[in-house]
This record gives C-alpha cells, structure tokens and sequence, in this order.
C-alpha cells in the first residue's frame, strides 16, 4: 500500500499531466483550425474556440505556478505568493484560529452545549471504561513501584525521614496534640466513654467473681470456719456498690471534683509537655534512643519490603484488586454523579467560570506558538507540502480555464461574426 505522501504526489501529476494534455490539445487544434479556416467558416469558430482554451490555460497556469514559485523561474512581481508571504500567513492564520475559535463567547458557548460534567458522568459510568482505568491504574503503580524500588530512592527516603524525625520536638508536639484534642473539653466526652466502659466491666460477673476470691484469700481467719467465701462476696457487693456510685456521680455532676482534679491534671500535663526543660529533654532522648535503634530501620524496610511484594504479587493478576477497585469506585462515581443534577451543575459552573481566565491566560501563547512555528518551517518544504495537499484541486482551474475560455473565445467569435452580417 502506497503512503499517502507517494499517493497524493501521483494524483497530483496526473492531474497536471491532464491540464497540460489540454493545452496541448487546445494548441493543435488551433494550428489546424487556421490552417483549414478558409475552406469553410466554421473552422475560424474552431480556431477561436482553441485560441481562448490556450489563453485561458496558460493564464490559470501562470496564476497557480505563482502561488507556490516563480513561474519558469523569473523573479516575476507578485509571484511565489506563499514562500514569499510565510510570515504574514502565519500571523493570519493564527489570528483566523484565535478570534475564530479561541474568542472567549465561542468557547463558553460549545462548553455550554458539550456539557462536560454530563459526558463525564456518562463516560466514568459506563464499565468498559471503568475496566480501562483500573488497567491504567495498574500500569501507573506498576510503573511508580518499579521506579521507586531502589535502593537510591530507599536510601534519600530514609534519609529525609530520620532528618525529619531529627527536627521534630517530640514533647512540644506531644502537647500541641494533646492540647487540639482537649480543646472544648472534648475530653470529657473521652472521661464519659471511659466511665461507663469501667462500669460495665465492674458489674460483670466475671470482675466480681475475681473480686471475690482475691479477698477471701485474704481473709484467712475466716477460711477455717468456711465463712470466707461469704465475707468476700458481702465485701465485694460494697465495693461495687462504691465503685458504681462514684461513676454514677462522676457521670451526673459536670463539676463533680474528680473531673475537676483530671481538668486540672491534664492541662497542667499539657504545659508541662509544651515548657517544661525536664520533660523537653526527655522527649529529645527517646528521639534519639528510637533513631539510633538498628530495630527501627531493620523493621521499616522489612515493612517495606513486605507492602512491595504484595503490591507487585496483586498488580502481576489478571484480576488485580487494585485495578478491580478502581474500576469500581469509577463505576460508582460515575453513577453518583449521573444522579446527582446539582453537582453535574457545579461542576459545569466551575468549569465555566475558569474558563475565559484559560482562555485569555493561553489564547496569545497559542497565537504566538503558531506564527512562531510557521515561521521556522524551511520555506521550500512547507511550499511542496502545500502543495501536494491542495495542489490536486487547484489542477482543476487550468482545466476549467482551458475549457471555460474555450468557449468564451467562441462566444466572442459567434457575436463579433453576427455583428458583421
């Protein structure tokens, strides 16, 4: 099979062999049309018939030879129009592009009608194309997993983590967390849970049986008489009975003591871990313990080690997880988002809004993109180019001068012959 450069160079000889083919017809016929004209008359419509076909063939010839080169080679005035003029092609062309089909009004108009988040939703819906983005998927972490496994990259990675870890007051960290989790004594809905969690695990049976035989293997005298076992359970029905009072209490009383003391005792514990020299120290030695460990980087690369076999065992299965799982969450955003009306609208006004800012933030980069780039085209190139493209058409204008100059040459014959009688 041809290329398409071999077959459009072979259609367009032909069709210049056809146009000159006609001229050369037009020419014969119009040598022997004037050497037979005085046999008969119509042999002069004839010869004007020929003489306008090669006048109006030579004149569109000329027209299409000077778009590309100068015609026979004469550095004719207005002639190799495109080689000559590349430049201002290329900024008219660029400007016909941008004010045509980059103008701001155009481009939110066709968004208003191609309705992205709609062709979005449809798209994502539909489980062929969830299917390819789990394949796709895969190959992405495929790919990020074998980059990525390396011992430079674990090496920097290590690297940047201890440096981090380094940098990091551990005590003034500890507080800010503590002080975030406490602050709006959210801790106290955490003393609530506790309680009743304490509460419950009292009142069980199983509790209040070990209760009960650690304090009557306490009461030895008893155990003589065999009133041990009766004594522990009445000492451990009251202290039960105290320990579920007092939680009740905590739990009714906002402002019951104990929670007043454990305010107090936690934010003090929070300063402490914020200001205090003693506990800072403490927390840069346990830092310091924990880097210079050989347990920690010897577990954090067997971790590693054992998330990157998985990962590679499950991406190297027809039916990797991964992939399965993307293709679903896909499917089902898809879904989601087909049902949901007001966010396919957002999604289409947020779009719409950002887009004149693109569109004027890169309308003048492309038009500079394309002056630029036609401008670096090698002239002699861009010139055959255009040529083997358009050039096939424009063969058809010598052919219908030919042809329509023919007859306005024998129209012009016929009426100047009816003129004279």
């Amino acid at each position: 099979m041809a290329a398409p450069a071999d077959l459009q160079e072979r259609r367009l000889a032909h069709m210049k062999r056809l146009a000159l083919a006609l001229l050369g017809a037009a020419a014969l016929t119009y040598a022997l049309a004037t050497v037979m004209e005085p046999r008969h008359p119509a042999w002069g419509y004839l010869a004007a018939f020929a003489e306008a076909a090669m006048v109006g063939a030579m004149a569109d010839w000329f027209a299409v030879v000077a778009l590309f080169r100068h015609p026979l080679g004469l550095p004719i005035p207005h002639t190799a129009i495109i080689p000559e003029n590349k430049s201002r092609i290329g900024a008219n062309l660029a400007g016909f592009i941008c004010n045509n089909f980059l103008s701001t009004p155009q481009v939110l108009a066709k968004l208003a009608q191609f309705d992205p988040a709609g062709r979005l939703a449809d798209w994502l819906a539909r489980p062929e194309q969830g299917q390819q983005l789990g394949r796709l998927g895969v190959m992405l972490v495929r790919y990020g997993l074998s980059a990525f496994d390396d011992a430079r990259v674990r090496a920097f990675l290590g690297q940047a983590a201890a440096s981090g870890l380094a940098r990091l007051d551990v005590s003034r960290a500890a507080g800010q967390v503590l002080h975030a989790l406490t602050e709006g004594n959210r801790h106290q809905a955490l003393l609530d849970e506790v309680l009743g969690q304490v509460s419950s695990l009292v009142e069980g049976d199983s509790v209040q049986e070990h209760i009960t035989d650690a304090i009557a293997r306490e009461i030895k005298a008893l155990r003589y008489v065999g009133l041990d076992q009766m004594a522990a359970r009445l000492a451990t029905r009251k202290v039960v009975a105290v320990v579920a009072r007092t939680l009740a209490d905590l739990a009714a009383q906002p402002d019951h003591p104990l929670r007043l003391r454990f305010d107090i005792h936690t934010r003090e514990f929070i300063e402490r871990l914020q200001h205090d020299p003693a506990f800072q120290a403490r927390g840069e030695q346990l830092r310091a313990d924990l880097l210079a460990h050989p347990s920690l980087g010897e577990y954090l690369h067997g971790l590693w080690d054992e998330v990157l076999a998985w990962l590679h065992a499950d991406l190297e299965r027809p039916e990797s997880s991964i992939g399965q799982r993307i293709a679903q969450l896909a499917g089902k955003l898809g879904e989601r988002l087909r049902a949901d009306e007001d966010m396919r609208r957002w999604i289409n006004e947020q779009i719409t809004a950002a887009a004149p800012l693109a569109i004027d933030r890169y309308r003048e980069d492309i038009r500079r993109y394309i002056v630029e780039r036609v401008d670096a085209w090698n002239t002699d190139e861009m010139t055959r180019e255009l040529e083997r493209n358009v050039g096939r058409d424009l063969q058809f204008i010598r052919i219908n001068g030919t042809l329509v100059g023919g007859l306005v040459g024998l129209g012009i014959h016929a009426l100047t012959a009816w003129l004279k009688g």
